[in-house]
């Protein structure tokens, strides 16, 4: 969510000599003006246009702080990191001037360094643009009340998109692109689009996003152990060699719900899974209970939906031409007006009226929302995802 405060007001451009000396000051940044001058409060967002000022900006941010970058390619030399707070009400911001289209690209960056690394609360990111990482794309650890909006993350060496750490609380992730993710070190068993790991943390939402052609998953919830929300996403083609790795060793879920020890009852409504090489949704050995509903799997070369261990319930799922199985679930999982419950009559009632994806690999609307599709869709409200 873009702040508002600069629509109206006089933004500054910083010089590579001026940003030297950002520091923090009100509701914009206190810039020092170079050597021998004094410096000068700037109000409203500051807007930079250059590596070099974005790197420091970004190091100097503090509560309040707003960075919008314009248009062009940025290729930062190391990892944009910061640990600073930000609060409620005055948040750290970074984003895009206006509609300008901005991309930061991590392919000057050492190996092994990330292109964004936040530690700290109440942080936006938005209408942004990460690719080329040699390593993970944007990381967020301990972090609370995050709003990462409008982003694309791709072709990175690890996931595109991670939160992390125990204490990651209350964030929001809406319309992700995150996509073509591959870490050549582990032959591809690593990387995926949007990865929830490593911790703990209630009250954090997932909405909107589409999580495709990642070398490992779509989703990972990898030793998370509170509950997330995922609404309204799409994971595809994940688990395809894409790089002709010869020991390529990608898994290809499209939502991975945990594993590891982890128990977390997390809550899966609205979404689809198609085209990917392993199973469109599965527990991964997440015993807690879980509540999957409205999906839809489509076409995965495995199971449509596994859940073998956990106390999940399953209700008004769609499941459609998976290799494996429509579901396979195990003693403790209540099932319930899925379309595997429902004899041939019943299953007959729902018919796809698309199985085309084009539209759906189209761009996004202009607010960022999904685009608009009748693939995987039944034209009923009763069953299976809306595909919007």
């Amino acid at each position: 969510m873009r702040s508002n405060n600069g629509r109206h007001r006089r933004a500054r451009t910083l010089s590579a000599a001026a940003a030297v000396g950002v520091v923090a000051g009100g509701a914009g940044l206190y810039v020092a003006a170079g050597p021998g001058r004094a410096g000068a409060s700037v109000t409203g967002p500051v807007v930079v246009s250059t590596t070099a000022t974005l790197e420091k900006a970004f190091a100097a941010a503090r509560p309040g702080t707003t960075i919008q970058l314009r248009g062009g390619t940025y290729s930062p030399s190391k990892s944009l990191k910061s640990q600073a707070n930000g609060t409620p009400g005055s948040r750290i911001t970074v984003a895009a001037y206006g509609s300008e289209k901005v991309i930061v690209d991590g392919s000057k960056l050492p190996q092994g360094e990330w292109l964004v690394a936040i530690g700290g609360d109440h942080w936006t990111l938005s209408d942004l643009r990460f690719r080329g990482s040699p390593a993970q794309g944007v990381v967020v650890t301990s972090s609370v009340g995050g709003v990462f909006k409008n982003l694309t993350t791709h072709s990175n060496g690890d996931s595109g998109f991670t939160l992390r750490g125990d204490g990651t609380s209350d964030n929001l992730i809406e319309n992700l692109d995150s996509y073509d993710n591959y870490d050549p070190k582990n032959h591809g068993q690593n990387a995926d689009g949007l990865a929830v790991k490593f911790g703990s943390g209630g009250n954090n939402r997932v909405v909107a996003a589409r999580l495709y052609n990642n070398a490992d998953d779509g989703v990972d919830l990898w030793q998370w152990a509170s509950p997330v929300r995922i609404e309204g996403s799409w994971a595809y083609g994940n688990g395809v060699n894409r790089w002709k790795d010869p020991a390529f060793e990608g898994n290809g879920n499209g939502f991975k719900l945990g594993g590891g020890g982890a128990s977390a009852a997390h809550l899966i409504t609205g979404n689809a899974a198609w085209h990917n090489t392993q199973h469109g949704f599965t527990e991964n050995s997440n015993p807690g209970q879980q509540r999957i509903h409205r999906n839809t799997a489509y076409a995965n070369k495995a199971g449509g939906y596994f859940f073998v261990k956990s106390r999940s319930r399953l209700s008004r799922n769609l499941a459609v031409r998976n290799a494996d199985s429509a579901a396979k679930l195990g003693p403790r999982t209540v099932s319930a007006a899925n379309t595997w419950n429902l004899d041939s009559a019943g299953q007959a009632r729902f018919p796809l009226r698309s199985t085309d994806p084009a539209t759906a690999y189209g761009p996004r609307r202009a607010d960022g929302s999904l685009p608009r599709t009748q693939f995987l869709t039944t034209g009923t409200p009763s069953i299976g995802a809306e595909m919007k």
